[in-house]
């Protein structure tokens, strides 16, 4: 591609957003005729609808107009980067946690995000599920120096201090958000099982597990670590539910370099 074509489709591009100085230079004459207009309310339009898909909950707790102002605005600063229009909107989080008009609204980013995680979740690749029997044909000792390795279909956040998860569920399943709810930190977890999509709470113990799980460390370590900042935590419990939710692909030897004690 010649430097000019590139420059004169990065301007075409810079006009369709309506950006600073954009109508400058050989884009101008296009820029200047009213047909023009319909390119940027398509673009406009086809970010709108694809973030209105990807983002169901947020839509539904602030409601059409002020969404599609929002979608809008995002779409001005950030243009789809790929074809696959599912993936547009993985910095929609990070906008609207410095959107002003969502500051009355703090929860709403982490609504966000989980509506992206289970998008991320829908569209991973397909992996076996590791089974409990799996776990049964190995010692104590065997089992505490090995690695439980995460689906590629599994998500997982902890939020501090906002009741996210239950606001984000509640919308999502629209169900009414009880008015009795307590603002406390929760976390998420997310699955896809057989096509389908699941979604249940995770104790703040548990996010830390699968983070020390996903970062390659020992079962042992990855426990120890899940106890230090949830002391009561039940983790036989922890690990059930874990299984039962299809939370792991495969275990694995764990490396000499994970098994040194964190710092």
């Amino acid at each position: 591609m010649s430097g000019s074509l590139a420059a004169f489709q990065d301007a075409f591009v810079a006009a369709l957003t309506d950006a600073p100085d954009s109508s400058a230079g050989e884009v101008a004459e296009l820029v200047a005729q009213p047909g023009f207009a319909v390119y940027r309310n398509t673009l406009s339009k086809g970010c709108a609808d694809a973030l209105r898909a990807n983002f169901p909950a947020v839509e539904r707790l602030v409601g059409e107009a002020w969404f599609a102002a929002a979608a809008t605005l995002y779409a001005r600063e950030m243009l789809p980067r790929s074809g696959p229009l599912l993936e547009y909107g993985e910095d929609f989080p990070a906008f609207l946690q410095g959107f002003e008009p969502a500051r009355e609204l703090p929860y709403l980013s982490g609504v966000a995000l989980l509506d992206r995680l289970w998008l991320e979740a829908f569209s991973a690749v397909e992996q076996p599920v590791l089974a409990l029997a799996a776990l049964a044909t190995h010692t104590p000792q065997q089992l505490a120096r090995q690695t439980l390795v995460p689906r590629a279909a599994l998500r997982w956040r902890w939020f501090v201090e906002l009741p996210v998860y239950s606001i984000w569920s509640c919308t999502r399943e629209q169900r009414e958000v009880p008015p009795t709810l307590v603002w406390q930190g929760e976390g998420a977890l997310l699955s896809r099982n057989a096509g389908c999509i699941g979604w249940q709470p995770l104790e703040r113990g548990g996010c830390t597990f699968l983070d020390a799980c996903a970062a390659g460390r020992s079962l042992e370590q990855a426990a120890e670590l899940a106890l230090a900042v949830q002391p009561q935590l039940d983790f036989n419990d922890l690990l059930g539910r874990l299984l039962a939710a299809g939370a792991f692909a495969a275990l694995v030897p764990t490396t000499q370099s994970t098994l040194r004690k964190p710092s």
